[in-house]
């Protein structure tokens, strides 16, 4: 696993390293047993310090993704992957179909952002709503 460190982003560069590897999880790119590139390793190819690595597996250590094995590495501990999400589930071949018509279409890439981002901000609202509502009768 490389990661892709974009200092434009405003994103701390070890948070972008959590939220990479557990997008990694979740897709199942990563599985338990995995080795995660060492802080060496991280700093050579993405060009951060290795303290900015350490401190992500840190964190991600603390929500019991990963296992610090001092002297052997860092490896996953869980996976976050859901059959549903994987990258020969259904779902992703319609989102892959949905992402070439809003190409052909001519979206760019920060159009297709906003329009996702809407459209899910509006449906994860209800299911959010709805959890909110029920927690409110206990």
């Amino acid at each position: 696993m490389e990661f892709r460190i974009d200092r434009r982003s405003g994103v701390a560069a070890y948070q972008q390293i959590v939220q990479q590897t557990k997008q990694a999880l979740r897709l199942g790119v990563l599985v338990p047993g995995d080795q995660l590139p060492t802080a060496k390793e991280v700093a050579a190819t993405s060009a951060v310090n290795p303290n900015t690595t350490l401190k992500a597996y840190r964190e991600l250590d603390r929500e019991g993704l990963v296992e610090l094995r001092p002297g052997l590495g860092t490896f996953v501990r869980q996976s976050l992957a859901l059959p549903q999400a994987g990258a020969d589930s259904p779902l992703r071949g319609e989102l892959e179909a949905w992402m070439d018509r809003a190409h052909e279409a001519g979206l760019e890439q920060e159009d297709v952002t906003a329009l996702v981002t809407s459209v899910m901000e509006e449906r994860y609202a209800e299911t959010r709503a709805a959890a909110g509502s029920r927690g409110q009768g206990r």
